[in-house]
């Protein structure tokens, strides 16, 4: 939707949400990556009720919207989004130790490395590998989120779904039908807005637990580097990692404006302080191109674009299987 066409969009939304809304927004304080345009319309919701009835309301009204919840995994447009984006912060945790499995639910805002610190508190095992991610349950549940041998996928009870056509239903394992960094929801964006989730644990001692978090966040700190990024730009391919295509092709400590592909992990784009989205943009058009060029590989990306990315050369491919 461009500029103009959104201004009668934004007439509704005042009406809706009043003094809630926000207009002329930098995303670049909205995102781990600290870059991106202006969205032109912002609201942010504190619960999943409070998620659900906005989203009626957008659907009802032919609205575009885009959820981001700790924005660790989207580049924004330069150009900004023209659309209401919608910071998702219902944050509510309970934790079910009474029966078994035991299980904790939590709504989609709720960051994922603080329900796992919680649970851990209190002898329940088996998300320590969430503890050094620093999105929230949403994404990691429409992304099948992983790390040191974990995912999403070998947690997941149920997800708390809102359908356009369906309503409000409960979807488990099965039907989120997940693949490597992929689920049925995200291979379809749309249709579907998580609301929460609820996820099976087992038992040790807080001190094991803990001492697995230690390690997990030790072997973070050797291998990933520091600064302003997105996280992990490519999914990996299968039977290689994207990161050492990257290197492969010469491309480690390469520079674009203000940002650099990292000289410790090639699949990490740093933003050294003054980089933009189209800097970043151009790096990952560049990686692409280069990495198929010379290995027959196109790099799938693992983070979201939102926004205008047309007059960019990345390859947005499908989030298949």
């Amino acid at each position: 939707m461009n500029s103009s066409s959104f201004q009668s969009s934004l007439s509704e939304l005042r009406s809706l949400f009043g003094d809630r809304l926000q207009e002329n927004v930098s995303m670049a304080n909205y995102t781990t990556a600290h870059v991106g345009g202006v969205a032109d319309a912002m609201l942010i919701v504190n619960t999943a009720q409070e998620l659900e009835n906005t989203i009626h309301r957008l659907w009802d009204l032919n609205i575009p919207y885009a959820i981001i919840g700790a924005g660790s995994n989207v580049l924004v447009a330069e150009t900004g989004i023209r659309a209401l984006v919608i910071v998702n912060r219902a944050r509510t945790i309970k934790v079910d130790a009474h029966h078994e499995p035991p299980t904790v639910w939590a709504e989609s805002g709720a960051n994922l490395g603080t329900i796992a610190r919680q649970v851990a508190l209190r002898g329940l095992s088996g998300l320590e590998w969430g503890a050094t991610i620093p999105g929230t349950l949403g994404g990691a549940v429409f992304g099948n989120a992983g790390a040191h041998g974990g995912d999403m996928a070998g947690n997941l009870v149920l997800a708390e779904i809102l359908h356009h056509s369906s309503g409000r239903v409960d979807w488990s394992v099965d039907q989120m039908d997940y693949a490597y960094r992929s689920s049925i929801l995200k291979r379809q964006p749309g249709d579907s807005v998580i609301l929460a989730a609820r996820l099976k644990l087992g038992h040790d001692s807080p001190e094991a637990i803990q001492a697995r978090m230690d390690d997990f966040s030790a072997r973070r700190r050797r291998s990933q580097p520091p600064g302003a990024s997105l996280g992990s730009m490519f999914k990996n391919p299968p039977g290689d990692y994207a990161g050492r295509l990257i290197e492969a092709a010469g491309l480690k400590s390469t520079r674009i404006g203000g940002a650099e592909i990292s000289p410790v992990h090639a699949n990490f784009f740093i933003n050294l302080g003054d980089a933009t989205a189209d800097d970043i943009g151009q790096l990952i058009a560049q990686a692409q191109r280069l990495v198929q060029d010379q290995f027959g590989i196109l790099l799938e990306l693992e983070v979201e674009l939102l926004g205008d990315w047309s007059n960019h050369s990345i390859v947005r491919t499908n989030h298949g299987r």
